[in-house]
């Protein structure tokens, strides 16, 4: 069973509040102090050079202090960006590792399937059939199609499918491939031990599927056979 990736995405905007507020009283500070300034100037009494000195290494080192935390929630918002990105990156790694493991699983699944194939018996058998639907109007199928015991002689045959399926609020039941496509259309067989088939059906529009049946023929005769409900 895969274990399950959770990202926890970057929470910046109470930082960023905080020093957008530090920012602002250091601005009102700096206004408050200029405004009492100028008041004294031009109703009190004057400022000794060292208190405007004083007044104005204030002033710098706020200027100072602002510029630093400016700096700092750029870099926050930076940092946010970033960690988009990783996010996105990670998201997206995952995604292509757990699309991996499931055709891991399918091919172990298959392998150990030939195993005991040669002990067996005898006779053709369908084994991991399986579909799925890629698109409104698209049916993905995979087929392992198996030649059980100590066979000494190469199977030739054809796989057929026929679904029953729902279009336009009516059943229907429609073959793949289409029995006028010919010979150069059919699902052709010829293995000694097994062989893998995988491809796309074209449905209707708006059709939706209920039941698929697998057949393996040879020479028109049916030589095995499976029934998968979707």
């Amino acid at each position: 069973m895969s274990s399950k990736m959770t990202i926890a995405p970057a929470q910046p905007w109470p930082v960023k509040l905080a020093l957008m507020g530090v920012v602002v009283g250091i601005a009102g500070a700096v206004a408050l102090w200029t405004y009492d300034l100028g008041r004294s100037f031009a109703f009190g009494p004057k400022f000794s050079e060292e208190q405007v000195e004083l007044l104005q290494k204030k002033v710098k080192q706020l200027s100072e202090e602002r510029d630093k935390l400016m700096i700092a929630a750029n870099t926050i918002e930076s940092k946010v960006n970033i960690d988009r990105s990783t996010q996105k990156q990670l998201a997206d790694d995952v995604k292509t590792l757990t699309a991996e493991n499931t055709k891991l699983r399918d091919d172990l699944a298959f392998f150990e399937s030939l195993m005991p194939s040669a002990a067996g018996p005898a006779g053709i058998s369908v084994q991991n059939l399986k579909f799925e639907m890629v698109s409104d109007t698209q049916l993905r199928y995979r087929a392992l199609v198996m030649q059980g015991g100590k066979s000494e002689t190469d199977f030739t045959g054809e796989m057929q499918f026929s679904l029953s399926l729902v279009a336009a609020g009516k059943s229907a039941i429609i073959q793949f491939p289409d029995p006028k496509s010919g010979d150069a259309g059919k699902l052709k067989l010829s293995f000694r031990h097994y062989q893998r088939l995988e491809g796309i059906i074209n449905l209707p529009p708006g059709a939706t599927v209920k039941l698929v049946q697998a057949k393996v023929l040879e020479k028109g005769q049916v030589r095995a056979q499976q029934a998968v409900n979707l």
